[in-house]
């Protein structure tokens, strides 16, 4: 049985390092120049230090491009993904068609994980992209668990990446809606921090209870989950499926929080591909989590038991 791939996002190379050490197989980072909803900002300079680092302890760096690209970011493009390329980085994070077409003539041979968010919701058009050079497709994450394994059962030529914890984007506006809003009630517009909360939250009259949150940055507005996904209790469902790559989301969250998320998700992978016969998953990975879980943000599978809903 395949090990699969602990993935996490990385906002600096300090985090990245620390969620390596932590038991991450890969770390995704990049620039907000090209892509969205990073927890931080990674330069060029700053990833000629972290490849080697990750490489020499059997990990992966992977460069997130997945921005909706304008006709002003295509020139700077070609030039970005030549020097990640030469720096080494593993694979590109891609939805847009543009950074496709950028990649054959400036980076050729280098590998592609498409993700287009909610659409990839199929073996058809993820194999599509497959024929066009991609070799991971990242699946939606409205897609039910019976889903999610009949589409690694059909991409026989593809690896396959689901989330597995932390908030999920419902809603993006490339539009800078808070600062907008703020201006219209006649208050100085504050621009907040990139990939952080900062207390924003879109609440519904019908469900009070439930918190939004927002944030925006140079990429525009994102409206996030009310819930943090958590499947490291069913984590062994993904594993004997044969899933190749499974994703933690780091956005919003602390370091300590998501350092202590990759050590339990490890721990269970390894138990589990250690002896699948007799495993047995301990409370204490779920427990270590929930010690530092925001009390306002259940816990909960996701769309994995749900019907149907994109």
């Amino acid at each position: 049985m395949n090990t699969p791939e602990l993935n996490i996002s990385a906002g600096t190379v300090s985090e990245a390092k620390r969620y390596i050490e932590a038991g991450a197989d890969a770390v995704s980072v990049g620039e907000h120049r090209f892509g969205m909803r990073l927890p931080g900002s990674i330069s060029l300079e700053e990833l000629g230090g972290l490849i080697p680092w990750a490489h020499e302890r059997g990990a992966k760096v992977y460069v997130i491009v997945n921005k909706i690209m304008d006709n002003e970011l295509l020139p700077a493009l070609p030039d970005y993904l030549r020097n990640v390329q030469q720096l080494g980085a593993d694979a590109l994070v891609f939805g847009d068609p543009a950074v496709l077409i950028a990649v054959r003539h400036a980076a050729p041979g280098m590998k592609l994980h498409w993700n287009a968010e909610m659409t990839s919701t199929n073996y058809e058009t993820a194999g599509y992209w497959g024929s066009k050079g991609a070799v991971r497709v990242v699946l939606a994450r409205e897609l039910n668990m019976d889903e999610t394994l009949d589409i690694k059962r059909k991409l026989t030529s593809m690896e396959v990446q689901v989330q597995v914890h932390g908030v999920t984007n419902i809603y993006h506006s490339k539009r800078s809606l808070v600062t907008n809003y703020e201006a219209h009630q006649g208050r100085a517009a504050q621009k907040l921090d990139k990939g952080l909360d900062q207390g924003l939250f879109l609440i519904e009259q019908e469900r009070k209870d439930e918190r939004y949150p927002v944030y925006e940055d140079e990429n525009g507005t994102h409206i996030m989950s009310s819930d943090d996904m958590c499947m490291v209790e069913n984590l062994h469902e993904l594993i004997e499926g044969q899933v190749d790559s499974l994703k933690i989301e780091a956005l919003l969250k602390s370091v300590e929080y998501n350092e202590t998320v990759v050590r339990s998700y490890r721990q269970a992978i390894d138990a589990y591909i250690r002896d699948p016969e007799h495993y047995e998953f301990q409370e204490q990975w779920l427990d270590a989590i929930r010690e530092l879980q925001d009390p306002r943000r259940e816990l909960s599978y996701g769309f994995f038991y749900k019907e149907q809903v994109y």
